[in-house]
């Protein structure tokens, strides 16, 4: 069976389609001469109750005839009618309908009336729905058009007419690609055709939707909802979408976006180059086609800015969608301020965010020299870099490769951007200007250079940590001591920061005081250990113990004698050193652990070994071989195949020794003391035991002069012979024992007088009257240095010159006098 034509008006929902509405007929004097099925069961009059008569007495009440003859009278005059009027049905009851009626002429029959008519809400629905089709396609803001099972466009409204430039017959028949850029139009059509092919309808789902005729960089989005068309049989007849324009929606989402996501990038570090960097990076390409960054000098040095923002300008970023910066972007070499009427210079000068349109690079305070390269920015902004009331730098933004310019709400993120940014910066500066501080006061406690030492070859390292809170206690030391003797220190005090750099200069100062006495190296840690607990005590007075309070400290003191080879150490809770003999390989030296320093009361071991001739000791800090990189036993394994592996290079050595056991990024502050040890040759050395009697002076002056004339230092022999002569003599009035004198020969000529005795002798001034006492004073004019250092068995009193020629000189102002 063949399904029957419909036209338009034939729709389903068309209350006056001929299938659903009742229908009569009429003569020109109002009499029904026709009467539809319909007709008699919407009123319930059979043809035989109203065929032949008039209409007005049959349907129509008395109280209605009024507005029934102005419709009849109407209906007449314009030759057909359109309305509603109430009809009385045949049970007495009043029915409102609506009426269509047409004049018909019939062959021999003269003038009828076609009267089609249905319920009034029927009618009044199928109106309105007919209103709000009209509607939709003539006066709805919002987009809307049909597509056939093809796609191509069977009518559009006016919003769709209006967005793509033309009008709507001119549209009817195109494809969305006809005026959509290629890749948009497939995105769309791709949707459509989903629908057509599914049946589920796109619900406000944002695509692009760029035409063909928008400049280049344009963005428009919109948001699209389509169902499929059908048939009452099912037949698909198309696709109907609506389109909304959503693009500043979208422009708010996006710049909402992108202040969250500066929120996660910018400030992830404490450096300022890189904060800046993060600034530029962030905004481009989601708010500007290119930013520069330029901060006041002081402020990249972290240094405090002037109030009046006066100064040189460093750019230390720059970003940009191409390799090649528009030339309002660029500046000059040696340029290190903006024009005063550049936009840059006003924002600096209001310290506010500025916005304007670029009328060439100069208006922007670029480099007019570099115009022609690239293309001009159109549309620049200016947002002033400030924090805690600080001005800092400016960010500049422009737009050169879209054709937007700034809106207001992009000024209003980019200053978003610029204090967030701002208090991540001056957060920089203020840790780089704590952590120079801290590192200055770290590098003015440290030695600046070990100096050369007879008794071993010394290669070091310090390495601070990353940041400020990791600058440290850790320190080294190479002292040089009487009798050719060396002493190797490495300490590392608990804590960071200033505090602890503070109190390793003030433990520092107190190892080369104490190594100046020649103490036990358990001697020395004894008395560091009252010093930190001193120290701690000092603190506790002050308040709670905080983080920033020093409370421990560890330290490891060795002594080496090149003469005996003999190495005395001892630890206070420090790592021990690594030991690599000629001949063997690296291994931990077995030496009694100790407290760490500021416990008191308890006791340190001294251990005491013989080191062969080029023997490596190895002392570092636990920042050496403790690391998130690594567990205690697995730097060990690392330190010993550095130290193993050969190196004549001491120096290269120590680099290898770092670099194979330390992460890239070091936590705390490392320091890595090496030392290969040398011998004293036999004959740089000349020992004798002196008689305790009154010619022991006499003899030591014989002696002397013999072995000064031996080594070839005659020069040095009339000083020497005085200075042994005051010392033997002193030995022989005061003290008890055996008297033993040796010389050594090395970079100074040492004179070294022992006896048994533990009484110190003192520098003091004779007055004119006294008899003696210019002994020690005669000493100590003619050397270089001296002191006494106490043994077991006695005591040592030492003097030392230097082999510079001086002593010849010397000696004939002696004899003059």
């Amino acid at each position: 069976m063949d399904t029957p034509l419909r036209t338009f008006s034939e729709s389903p929902e068309d209350p006056f389609a001929l299938h659903r509405a009742a229908t009569a007929v009429l003569d020109g004097r109002g009499t029904v001469v026709g009467w539809s099925p319909l007709a008699e069961r919407l009123l319930g009059y059979r043809p035989e109750d109203v065929i032949g008569r008039r209409a007005l007495e049959v349907l129509v009440d008395a109280a209605d005839r009024t507005a029934a003859v102005t419709a009849i009278g109407a209906c007449v005059a314009g030759g057909g009618w359109f309305g509603v009027l109430p009809v009385r049905r045949r049970d007495g009851r009043r029915l409102r309908m609506g009426f269509r009626s047409r004049l018909i002429v019939r062959a021999g029959r003269g003038e009828e009336w076609f009267l089609v008519g249905a319920p009034a809400d029927d009618v009044i629905q199928w109106e309105t729905d007919r209103s709000l089709l009209d509607g939709i396609f003539r006066r709805c803001p919002i987009g809307v058009s049909v597509h056939g099972p093809d796609l191509s466009i069977l009518r559009v409204n006016r919003a769709i007419a209006t967005f793509g430039g033309a009008s709507a017959e001119d549209i009817r028949g195109l494809r969305m690609g006809d005026f959509l850029v290629a890749p948009d139009a497939l995105t769309a059509e791709r949707g459509l055709r989903s629908v057509l092919e599914t049946g589920r309808p796109l619900i406000f789902t944002e695509q692009p939707c760029r035409l063909r005729t928008d400049p280049p960089g344009r963005e428009r989005v919109v948001a699209v909802s389509a169902f499929r068309m059908e048939d009452p049989a099912g037949e698909v007849l198309g696709v109907t979408q609506f389109i909304e324009d959503v693009t500043d929606r979208a422009l708010a989402r996006r710049r909402l976006a992108l202040l969250n996501e500066a929120s996660a990038r910018i400030g992830t570090t404490l450096d300022i180059t890189r904060t800046a960097e993060e600034l530029a990076r962030v905004a481009v390409p989601g708010l500007a086609d290119c930013v520069a960054v330029d901060l006041l000098e002081p402020v990249v040095r972290g240094w405090e800015p002037a109030r009046n923002a006066s100064g040189r300008l460093c750019r230390v970023a720059l970003a940009c969608v191409t390799s090649e910066p528009p030339p309002a972007a660029r500046r000059a070499d040696g340029e290190d301020a903006f024009a005063p009427g550049s936009t840059q210079a006003r924002s600096l000068r209001e310290r506010r965010p500025v916005r304007e349109a670029v009328v060439g690079a100069s208006a922007a305070g670029g480099a007019p020299e570099a115009a022609g390269h690239a293309p001009d920015a159109h549309s620049m902004m200016a947002v002033p870099l400030t924090a805690r009331g600080v001005l800092l730098g400016v960010v500049s933004l422009w737009r050169a490769y879209r054709p937007e310019p700034f809106e207001d709400d992009d000024l209003t993120l980019a200053a978003e951007f610029a204090a967030r940014a701002a208090v991540s910066i001056d957060n920089a500066r203020r840790f780089t200007q704590q952590r120079e501080a801290a590192l200055s006061l770290q590098r003015s406690l440290l030695p600046s250079d070990v100096p050369e030492h007879p008794a071993v070859e010394v290669a070091h390292r310090y390495l601070p940590a990353g940041g400020a809170t990791e600058v440290g206690g850790d320190w080294f030391d190479v002292i040089p001591l009487s009798g050719s003797r060396v002493a190797l220190v490495v300490g590392d005090v608990v804590g960071h920061g200033v505090p602890a750099a503070a109190t390793m200069g003030r433990l520092r100062t107190a190892v080369h005081t104490l190594a100046g006495l020649d103490l036990e190296p358990d001697e020395v840690l004894s008395q560091l250990d009252d010093l930190v607990g001193r120290i701690a005590r000092e603190q506790e007075a002050t308040g709670p113990v905080t983080g920033d309070q020093i409370v421990g400290a560890t330290c490891l003191y060795a002594v080496y004698d090149p003469i005996s080879r003999r190495c005395a150490l001892a630890r206070a809770g420090h790592p021990p050193p690594v030991l690599v003999t000629p001949r063997g390989r690296a291994a931990l030296v077995d030496l009694p652990a100790g407290p760490p320093l500021g416990l008191g009361g308890l006791p340190f071991e001294a251990a005491e070994f013989e080191l062969p001739e080029g023997s490596l000791i190895a002392l570092y800090t636990d920042g050496l071989i403790e690391s998130g990189r690594h567990d205690v036993d697995e730097g060990l394994r690392l330190l010993y195949a550095a130290l193993d592996a050969p190196e004549p290079d001491l120096d290269a050595l120590c680099g290898r020794v770092t670099r194979t056991v330390l992460p890239e990024r070091p936590t705390d502050d490392v320091a890595v003391l090496l030392a290969r040890t040398r011998v004293l040759p036999p004959g740089n050395v000349a020992t004798w035991t002196l008689p305790t009697d009154p010619t022991a002076a006499q003899l030591a002056r014989r002696l002397t002069a013999a072995q000064l004339a031996e080594w070839g230092l005659e020069e040095y022999a009339f000083t020497t012979e005085l200075v042994v002569s005051e010392l033997v003599t002193n030995a022989y009035r005061y003290a008890a024992g055996p008297v033993q004198l040796r010389l050594i020969r090395d970079s100074a000529l040492v004179c070294e007088v022992s006896d048994a005795s533990t009484t110190a002798p003192h520098l003091r001034r004779a007055r004119s009257t006294d008899e003696g006492g210019r002994g020690l004073f005669l000493v100590a004019q003619l050397t270089d240095r001296w002191g006494t250092r106490y043994t077991r068995d006695g005591k040592t009193v030492w003097t030392e010159q230097a082999l510079d020629g001086r002593a010849e000189a010397l000696a004939a102002l002696l004899s003059d006098a």
